[in-house]
């Protein structure tokens, strides 16, 4: 990611209340949030009817919207990573509560042996997730990272701060932890 110093540079000019800094900044982190959307949204189960661009807008004006200050590009998209995910789960709140009784969404942490069993929806797994933080928050937020955030296992680890196989061992650990909650 050759654009890295200039998100940053452009991060911090942001909060610090360069309001043209925010219009440099946004088609350099859409793009990237995009990428991050379409990964996660190619998890997601194929009748979801939330599009990857939405889930981007809805993001990206929460994120714009809110005052966090942001310390860096890693720490921006740690942010959008958490607000994609709940995108996802007020969108399948959403529909749970829509009169019409519509599905929830389905979602995966891995798509071979979850497709297996028809997936689980965003609000279980949300549950599951808030369980785990307070076991695991680390694990917790790697899942996050990886499934909310569409991000690589070297991008958390240097996010994160830990080694690529710490995050692997946390993803495999939380991957059981998270089947097991699930009863899947």
């Amino acid at each position: 990611m050759n654009q890295e110093p200039a998100i940053t540079q452009l991060l911090s000019a942001w909060s610090d209340g360069d309001e043209d800094a925010l219009e440099a900044l946004t088609p350099l982190v859409y793009q990237e949030l995009h990428r991050l959307a379409r990964n996660y949204m190619r998890q997601e189960n194929q009748r979801h009817v939330l599009q990857t661009t939405a889930l981007v807008n809805e993001a990206f004006l929460r994120l714009v919207g809110s005052n966090v200050e942001i310390r860096d590009r890693q720490h921006f998209f740690a942010l959008a990573a958490r607000l994609m995910r709940r995108v996802l789960v007020d969108f399948a709140r959403r529909r749970v509560a829509d009169k019409r009784g519509g599905p929830e969404p389905a979602v995966t942490l891995d798509e071979e042996r979850m497709a297996a069993v028809g997936g689980t929806s965003v609000l279980a797994l949300h549950g599951a997730l808030e369980r785990l933080e307070a076991l695991a928050p680390r694990q917790a937020r790697i899942v996050e990272l990886k499934y909310f955030g569409g991000l690589t296992g070297e991008e958390i680890a240097s996010l994160v701060d830990i080694s690529t196989a710490t995050v692997e061992r946390d993803l495999r650990a939380a991957r059981a932890w998270l089947q097991r909650e699930l009863g899947t």
